[in-house]
Parts: C-alpha cells; sequence; structure tokens
C-alpha cells in the first residue's frame, strides 16, 4: 500500500484482498497437486490389493485384474465399465478349486468312504 493509504480504511480491505488470495492460491495449489497424485494412489491400492484378488480369482486371473488396475487410467476405465458389466474376470469358485461339491462337503471318493 502507498503511504498515503495507511490510515485510510480502503487499505484495510486491500490487505484482506492480498491475505484471501494468498490463502485462495495455496489451497488451488495443493488441491492441484493432489489431483496430479491420484492416479498414483490408485496405483498403490491396486498393488497392495494382488494377494486379495490372487486369492478370489486364482493366480493369472488375479494377476490380470491388479495388473490392469495398477495402470493409471487404464484401471479407471476397467472399473467403471466393470460397475455396469460386472467383473472381467470373474472369481473363481473355492468349492471347484479345492474339489468340494455344491454342498461344500468332499465327494465320498476323495475322503476314502465308499471303498
Amino acid at each position: 500500500p502507498r503511504a498515503s493509504d495507511r490510515g485510510s480504511p480502503n487499505s484495510a480491505m486491500s490487505q484482506r484482498r492480498s491475505r484471501k488470495s494468498l490463502k485462495r492460491k495455496a489451497v488451488e495449489v495443493a488441491g492441484w497437486r493432489l489431483v496430479r497424485a491420484v492416479p498414483y494412489i490408485g496405483t498403490v491400492a491396486a498393488i497392495g490389493m494382488v494377494g486379495y484378488d490372487v486369492r478370489k480369482k486364482g493366480l493369472v486371473k488375479g494377476i490380470l485384474n491388479s495388473g490392469l488396475d495398477a495402470i493409471p487410467f487404464v484401471g479407471l476405465g476397467k472399473n467403471v465399465i466393470e460397475y455396469f458389466t460386472g467383473d472381467f474376470f470373474p472369481d473363481e469358485d473355492r468349492r471347484e478349486r479345492h474339489g468340494a461339491d455344491e454342498d461344500g462337503k468332499a465327494g465320498r471318493e476323495s475322503q476314502g468312504e465308499g471303498l
């Protein structure tokens, strides 16, 4: 502010405006940094989910699913499509993987009964 404006009420107003603009600029910078970091945050989350996907979908399907999710923007597109259509790589049925029948019990042949 100019020396002649120091005592005037307008000088206080201009100082508040500059403070608000500094705060606003700081928020905008922080916001843009966060927006730029979002794809990388999603990648870290997808890498963290590899073990879960492998257990649910099997080794190959789990790795493919996590791999696509880890690619920025590709994973976003895949997840948006999956929201409307269902999984690209469906979960494996645990009973099928472990040799159990529809009731969830292992067959008699595998238990040694019936011989």
